[in-house]
């Protein structure tokens, strides 16, 4: 990893001309600059969020060609669990390396992570591409190069959710969140668009260039981004405080900078947030049925709706439409997280199983639609919450082990509904998707998850602005 970045406020600029004029023109103009969009306002973060854009575009497109790729050309004989399985792969990184991705966000200076995270994932496209523009490769070597990336990925998205404090102002935060979210929304837009239609176009190896490509200009991006430094831990300080009981303050010069709090284990920050980890459980469980949708619309795009990859990436763009689109109003949502976010399930519960119904492309476009925005809504509502209410300190721990909560249901959904795809008609997955959806909105909505807390009811304020 490289030195830490230069410690300047990603907001900071240099005075303008204007810098000697009067209080009431740079009231004016100051209120100007807060008017325009983030991403103008503030170059880094602007960069950041077109490298995000790009790295996780990349990944999306990656696997919505390879899932089509699988079901239509490569596996004949259970192209379901063929599917599954890529899916899987794809998914377990984010499982099974939470505490190794917790402990380098932590250490680690967050863009050196996000830079290097970046060319390996370029440099694992364009290994790919290579290879496939020689000869084809095996499906196991498309397997192993998906849990390269995912692997990749699984340490981006974390270190990036974790970095945005250290790129916008507080007063920005939801702002960014909702940013950093629409990304995701964006990403699965743009991958649902292009991955479908360029692994039919171009085969695997132009697929794989097309992500290489997009990694490395991500890196770039990133790499010239000015982040604030982090703060730094007394190891010396904390290691008294350890051995005497103190709290390792004693002795300290008068006027310094008390120690920065130690980082606890990921367990002790859910202990300690037994709210939270309940939001996350039933998140958990939703998506155990939410993600098999990753797996069922190729199913059903080839056997129900007789379509080809226009028919993909009308149905993954319908989804990630909603999603971005859910991901730029979800603040506005109105009330406590917990009811809005249980609304949303019950939503997204009839869209899902609505296609199962009614086999009608328009009526499958427009409920994936549907589904999307109720994704994004509580995707932007639930984030920014978390990023108020948990300790900075805990930060880098608690959303790598949020990506690993909420993920620990995605390699066992994509083989289940994989393996089931070979066995039931996509029409009666979905109809399982939608009834799996409905005790976790009503757990949501239990009294238990809406206990008063000053957290949520600022949320609540916020939400209904």
């Amino acid at each position: 990893m490289s030195a830490p970045p230069v410690p300047a406020p990603g907001t900071a600029t240099a005075p303008g001309p204007g810098a000697g004029a009067g209080p009431t023109e740079g009231a004016a103009n100051g209120a100007a600059a807060r008017r325009a969009p983030l991403v103008l306002r503030n170059r880094s973060f602007g960069a950041v969020w077109l490298g995000q854009v790009l790295t996780q575009a990349a990944a999306r497109m990656f696997q919505v060609g390879v899932s089509w790729w699988i079901v239509s050309h490569a596996v004949r004989d259970a192209p379901g669990l063929a599917s599954g399985l890529f899916m899987a792969a794809c998914t377990l990184p984010a499982v099974a390396l939470a505490p190794v991705v917790a402990a380098a966000v932590a250490r680690f200076p967050h863009r050196s992570v996000l830079r290097t995270v970046a060319v390996l994932a370029g440099a694992v496209s364009g290994a790919l591409a290579l290879w496939a523009h020689l000869a084809g490769p095996p499906l196991a070597a498309v397997y192993a190069a998906a849990l390269a990336l995912a692997t990749c990925q699984a340490f981006f998205d974390p270190c990036l959710t974790t970095s945005v404090p250290e790129l916008v102002d507080d007063a920005d935060i939801e702002t960014a969140t909702g940013f950093e979210l629409s990304t995701q929304s964006l990403a699965g837009l743009g991958g649902a668009l292009l991955g479908a239609l360029t692994v039919e176009s171009a085969g695997v190896a132009g697929l794989a260039a097309g992500c290489a490509v997009a990694q490395l200009g991500a890196a770039l991006l990133i790499a010239g981004a000015r982040f604030r430094g982090a703060p730094t831990i007394n190891t010396a300080s904390d290691s008294k405080g350890d051995n005497d009981g103190s709290d390792g303050s004693e002795g300290a010069p008068a006027g310094a900078a008390p120690a920065a709090p130690r980082r606890r284990t990921l367990r002790r920050i859910l202990a300690d947030l037994p709210q939270v980890r309940r939001i996350l459980i039933c998140f958990t469980a939703a998506n155990l049925f939410t993600t098999a949708v990753f797996v069922v619309i190729p199913l059903y795009t080839r056997s129900v709706l007789g379509g080809g990859g226009e028919t993909v990436a009308l149905l993954e763009a319908s989804l990630g439409a909603g999603a971005l689109l859910g991901a730029v109003t979800g603040a506005r949502l109105p009330g406590r997280p917990t009811v809005a976010g249980a609304y949303c399930l019950g939503l997204m519960a009839v869209a899902l199983a609505l296609p199962g119904l009614v086999a009608q492309r328009p009526v499958v476009a427009g409920c994936l639609a549907v589904a999307g925005w109720c994704a994004g809504a509580v995707s932007v509502r639930f984030v920014a919450l978390f990023q108020r209410l948990v300790p900075a300190a805990d930060k880098p721990g608690f959303f790598a082990v949020m990506q690993a909560v909420l993920g620990a249901s995605l390699p066992l959904a994509s083989l289940l509904f994989g393996f089931a795809g070979d066995l039931l008609s996509p029409r009666t997955l979905c109809l399982v998707q939608g009834l799996g959806l409905l005790p976790a909105a009503c757990a949501l909505a239990l009294p238990t998850l809406r206990t008063p807390s000053a957290g949520l009811d600022a949320e609540a304020v916020g939400g209904a602005r």
